[in-house]
């Protein structure tokens, strides 16, 4: 058994956004599912680090996750910036629930435990930013990541948000505490794509190693954390 990450797979199946404009998204969705499930089997998990789909609603939502439910493993999701169809957990279980999506669980103010470990993760925040509106989106971030830690059992804690804590010139100090606190030493993000991919860290920083997951920067292909 083997626990695989990946983040801002943009699927656009129910919307009119596709990605295959941008250099090097060419034909994303079928190379995606021939390289998940050329590794991924049925009895993995996958985490998908945010920015699922690009849909608004539960209805634009269903093509995307449908696609999802069908590519091999159990699938754990977290909320990017673009997940504008995210809702109430209660309103996101019965949604999945409602369409039989069996593969699909949501990381939100939880955790999952494996053989050992503990996967832990939030969508995070901006960096230093001077508007009042994101140092409230912040400090509630940090509270669900917090909440996260706090129902994970196990002593080895994997991190996963979408808004990377530290790049090559910004660090978002309130995030970075946090994971220092409770001693996290590995945490994986997304977010960042094409260019702006040449900030991410993939290194140890503070003790804790930090790696760029982003579709785009995988080659599409679900990086393995840990097999169990």
């Amino acid at each position: 058994m083997s626990l695989f990450a990946i983040a801002d797979t943009h699927l656009s199946f129910g919307t009119d956004k596709p990605m295959d404009t941008f250099e090097g998204w060419q034909d994303y969705t079928k190379r995606l599912e021939n390289n998940w499930n050329s590794v991924v089997t049925e009895n993995d998990y996958v985490v998908i680090a945010g920015d699922i789909s690009w849909a608004m609603n539960f209805n634009e939502l269903i093509p995307d996750f449908d696609f999802i439910d069908n590519l091999n493993g159990k699938k754990l999701i977290l909320k990017g910036n673009h997940d504008y169809w995210w809702n109430t957990v209660k309103k996101m279980n019965e949604f999945v629930l409602e369409n039989k999506f069996e593969s699909i669980s949501f990381l939100y103010n939880n955790s999952y435990e494996f053989d050992g470990f503990s996967v832990c993760g939030s969508r995070g925040w901006l960096f230093d930013s001077d508007e009042e509106q994101d140092e409230k989106v912040l400090n509630r971030e940090v509270i669900r990541l917090k909440m996260s830690l706090d129902s994970a059992q196990c002593d080895e804690k994997i991190v996963f948000l979408h808004y990377p804590p530290v790049t090559t010139n910004e660090k978002c100090e309130e995030i970075l505490n946090l994971l220092k606190e409770y001693g996290i030493k590995k945490c994986y993000y997304g977010h960042l794509h094409g260019v702006a991919a040449r900030y991410a860290i993939d290194d140890t920083i503070d003790e804790i190693d930090f790696k760029l997951i982003s579709a785009d920067r995988l080659n599409f292909m679900p990086y393995l954390i840990k097999k169990f």
